[in-house]
């Protein structure tokens, strides 16, 4: 990874504006998330992994996971697909 150094001011707000190089570095954009870690003194900035889960996607993937629980709304499926759904484990189809 490239060094860099830039210099920043603090706001009366006391905030910081994340310089373009370092924000296209890690890899950030609008609504990205960054972790601040002090040690020592020196505070190292790193991206945070997140999960972009939609809530009404997260609602709607719990009723298709019942739905297929219950054996509900399948018979359009062939019934392979349909075995095949109800033996596999959720967490594998879902990613939970």
């Amino acid at each position: 990874m490239p060094a860099i150094h830039e210099i920043v001011t603090l706001t009366s707000k006391r905030q910081v504006t994340l310089p373009k190089s370092v924000r296209q570095l890690l890899g950030i954009d609008t609504g990205g998330k960054i972790a601040f870690d002090v040690r020592g003194g020196v505070i190292v900035v790193s991206r945070v992994e997140t999960a972009h889960e939609d809530p009404a996607i997260g609602a709607f993937l719990g009723l298709l996971e019942a739905d297929i629980r219950g054996g509900r709304n399948l018979s359009t499926l062939s019934r392979t697909i349909r075995k095949v759904l109800r033996a596999t484990p959720t967490s594998s189809c879902f990613g939970h």
